[in-house]
């Protein structure tokens, strides 16, 4: 008989960006199973509608809200909205992200610039819109950063950079807002089975030797393998985890 998840989110409020799919869709999920008031954020409107829908029927009560993350009115409006229906804000999971793969020399500086826009100028605007509820509610923020964030990924310039950035930025929040009851972590997932890596395409001319930089030694595995990971570290179990970066990848760095 299978147990019930814990309940470490009733009456807490969650945002989670990036919640239409993949990763965001299954901490979402996850964290309705746990209790949670949640605040879907995506780019993709009926997505994000169709999650909260989901979160209400595992009895969450949950609202969706179109935002694309690299623009600050859109994340303002989206926090406040948040704070306005819910009245508070106790937790945030960015999973917000995309990824595009190119050889370096070929990657054009459009494809450059909106990578960092989406995944890490949207980090820091979203972060930086939610922090005075967070503070106020002495609570906690996931940013999903990614295995490329610490090890060469080949063809992912523009994402390896960005992901690096998100990992010292929420460094950066967890040692300037500690003392104030504010915890910030990042996860690191890798050969994680969704829409975005999915899509991706690498160059035709690639060396395929190169794809064993990134390979799990087991085999991939699905998004709520994260999920459950962020649950944790929102969660006051991780009451002690300050400034961390948590692989999720099946031993691929190890």
């Amino acid at each position: 008989m299978a147990l019930a998840p814990p309940r470490r989110f009733a009456g807490k409020v969650v945002l989670v960006s990036g919640a239409g799919s993949g990763i965001g869709r299954a901490t979402a999920l996850q964290l309705a199973r746990e209790g949670a008031s949640l605040f879907c954020v995506d780019v993709d409107a009926p997505a994000a509608e169709a999650v909260a829908k989901e979160a209400t029927a595992l009895g969450a009560s949950a609202l969706a809200c179109a935002c694309d993350v690299s623009s600050l009115a859109q994340v303002e409006a989206a926090v406040a909205a948040c704070v306005l229906e819910f009245g508070r804000l106790d937790g945030l999971c960015h999973a917000a992200g995309i990824l595009h793969m190119a050889n370096t020399h070929e990657h054009s500086l459009e494809a450059w610039e909106r990578v960092l826009a989406v995944n890490l100028t949207g980090t820091f605007l979203i972060c930086r819109a939610a922090l005075p509820h967070l503070l106020a509610a002495r609570g906690a923020i996931v940013n999903v950063a990614s295995t490329a964030g610490l090890r060469g990924m080949p063809w992912g310039a523009a994402y390896g950079a960005s992901k690096g950035g998100v990992l010292a930025f929420t460094r950066t929040l967890a040692v300037e807002y500690g003392k104030r009851g504010l915890r910030a972590n990042s996860v690191c997932p890798g050969s994680i089975d969704t829409p975005m890596s999915a899509g991706a395409q690498i160059p035709a001319d690639a060396d395929r030797e190169l794809l064993q930089r990134i390979l799990p030694l087991d085999h991939a595995r699905g998004p709520e393998t994260v999920a459950t990971v962020i649950a944790l570290l929102l969660s006051d179990d991780a009451a002690h985890m300050n400034g961390e970066d948590v692989r999720v990848d099946g031993g691929m760095q190890a």
